[in-house]
């Protein structure tokens, strides 16, 4: 590890073709801030709708795309703000920005917040009589029927208005969580072999020490980080229980059958599908990647492989380089299989400037994708001339073309589809990409790179993500059936997680039980076992591409067209995918599978 401090570059010195264009959404601040005051004004006309929904078809269209126009104006000056900030949010002005949208958009949805109510109020069926009178209320179908669909899980207006003031109260946990880990933890310093002094934090130890080829340096760092973890895990364990609790009693309060059932409803998901992903995973794939740690311990020459190991990178001198320009090719020619109409929307987004790729002081770390209404998705990370960025920047340009050709095809309300579905169309790149450098190239460390890449893919998804979903299957269990939640049980409940999957081939100490401690997404209701959803479709589609070809490319257009107009399970069924059996997540299994079988080939 080399002990040297990088300069970095201010925001105002990155060349301008390394930076994305705003334009699409607003010219200048000055354009911004006067998009801000018509969105004040149109705040006040909101008045002449108020007590109108019961008065006819017509009444209700009116308002409805008075909402839509303010949405499409909100969704703007939001993100316009959100990408300033996200590329420095060390800047005062952008700062400021943020802050006065936060108050605008507070004030927005406060204003509207009688349209779904007045909805609600309305008599049974007379809401179905007018779209059936008016043909212009169709694209607002789905929106009104899903609204009408949490009906019968409405309490009193009053009750109501009582819970949405304790608003924030309901998210105080997880901001004790956030607040905890980010400012108050303090972790040891290590030295390394040299005597160097090395500091040691929650985003250190996650994103440079664990992934560490140096095993005294990496085992050092898990054990100053899980010393501090250990000191705070009965106000953790507190705090995660009152949020579990809160759960727990709202899907009480409002009639649910349980509250996974509860937590299922937006992602449109059945109980059935829920399950079959985590008990097919869990059980299909934990022999796989026993053999994967078996691997990494030989590789390694270790006489065990501990939990803090299992990250540590196989091939640490092999990190092949390319530039931004010949990246951008390799996933142009990658995604040529997926037709001229997407391929051309990939070029426009490598061309047109809407990736973010320099890095400078202030910028946010991680890559994401944003894809406003009526601009064009904006891709942010931070490139820096390796092939592994090539697989970041195909993730992001998947989740790109997914909502351009959804923005397009949909209206604002109806573009955005299920949690379940959403990790699908960028994870579709990743494979693609994976498997036409594949392909192309003989060379055994290359492929061994390939593969491993491919392989974090899944590790990420099927085991990082999948384990902690069945930590919160197996809370919500214990939780429903009356169990209390201390540090103790969480930590007894993440070990048998942990053993169940991983068996003997790893040896699991007791920091390895207080991995319950380090995820922010058991505050994100039932969000971990998703990322695995997403996976299993494009693998199974991803395949079934390489046999037929064209005909399946075209299915999976039109479901990314539909955005969020049908549920998960029907947007698979047209791609071809049955999630509602155990079969396309076993043969995603089979392919991890038989990824780790030619890795194995490739070391002997």
């Amino acid at each position: 590890m080399e002990n040297r401090i990088e300069k970095r570059s201010r925001r105002s010195e990155i060349p301008m073709e390394k930076t994305w264009n705003l334009d699409a959404l607003f010219v200048s601040d000055q354009a911004w801030e006067s998009g801000l005051t018509t969105i004040e004004s149109d705040i006040e006309q909101v008045v002449k709708y108020k007590h109108t929904l019961h008065n006819g078809s017509q009444a209700l269209l009116d308002c409805l795309l008075w909402q839509e126009q303010l949405t499409l104006k909100l969704v703007k000056a939001g993100t316009y703000a959100s990408l300033c900030q996200s590329t420095d949010g060390t800047d005062p002005v952008n700062q400021a920005n943020s802050a006065a949208f936060a108050s605008l958009a507070t004030k927005v949805h406060a204003a509207l917040s009688f349209i779904e109510s007045e909805i609600l109020a309305l008599p049974e069926g007379i809401v179905e009589q007018y779209i059936q009178e008016n043909l212009e209320l169709e694209p607002f179908r789905k929106k009104l029927m899903d609204l009408l669909e949490t009906k019968k899980h409405r309490l009193s207006p009053e009750t109501e208005k009582v819970l949405a003031a304790l608003g924030e109260v309901h998210a105080a946990p997880y901001k004790i969580y956030g607040m905890s880990k980010l400012a108050d933890m303090q972790f040891a310093a290590i030295e390394d072999e040299k005597g160097n002094e090395w500091p040691v934090s929650f985003a250190l130890f996650e994103d440079r020490y664990e992934f560490s080829p140096n095993t005294e340096v990496r085992r050092k760092a898990y054990d100053s980080f899980v010393n501090t973890l250990e000191q705070y895990k009965n106000t953790f364990a507190a705090t995660y229980s009152t949020e579990v609790t809160k759960q727990v009693t709202l899907a009480r309060l409002r009639n649910y059958e349980s509250v996974t059932h509860m937590l299922l409803e937006p992602q449109e998901v059945t109980l059935d599908m829920y399950n079959n992903q985590h008990d097919t995973i869990l059980k299909e794939l934990a022999p796989h990647m026993r053999r994967f740690a078996r691997l990494k311990k030989k590789v390694w020459g270790l006489d065990k492989l501990l939990f803090c190991d299992l990250k540590a990178p196989l091939d640490p001198e092999f990190n092949p380089k390319t530039t931004y320009e010949e990246a951008s090719k390799v996933i142009l020619e990658a995604l040529q299989v997926m037709g001229p109409e997407y391929s051309e929307i990939m070029k426009k987004g490598l061309k047109e400037r809407w990736v973010d790729l320099a890095d400078n002081v202030g910028k946010s770390t991680g890559a994401f994708c944003s894809s406003p209404y009526g601009a064009h998705p904006y891709i942010l990370l931070t490139w820096q001339d390796t092939m592994r960025g090539a697989f970041i920047l195909a993730h992001e340009l998947g989740h790109a073309g997914h909502f351009y050709l959804a923005n397009k095809n949909q209206r604002v309300f109806n573009t955005r589809p299920s949690t379940y579905f959403i990790e699908a169309p960028s994870t579709m790149n990743e494979l693609l990409l994976g498997q036409h450098l594949l392909a192309r190239t003989d060379d055994k460390q290359m492929r061994r790179w390939v593969v491993l890449q491919l392989l974090g893919t899944y590790y990420h998804n099927f085991v990082t993500h999948l384990l902690e979903a069945e930590f919160q299957r197996r809370v919500y269990q214990l939780v429903e059936n009356g169990k209390a939640l201390t540090a103790n049980v969480l930590s007894g409940i993440k070990k048998s997680v942990l053993t169940d999957f991983w068996g003997d081939s790893v040896e699991l100490d007791e920091g390895a039980s207080l991995t319950w401690m380090r995820q922010p997404h058991y505050y994100m209701g039932l969000y971990p076992y998703t990322y695995s959803a997403g996976l299993t479709a494009s693998t199974a589609v991803s395949q079934m591409i390489k046999v037929e070809g064209k005909p399946v490319v075209d299915r999976w257009l039109d479901v990314l067209r539909a955005g969020g107009t049908k549920k998960p399970q029907e947007l698979l069924n047209h791609a071809g995918v049955d999630m509602t059996k155990p079969d396309a997540i076993s043969k995603a299994v089979s392919y991890v599978g038989s990824l780790i079988d030619e890795l194995e080939r490739l070391y002997e």
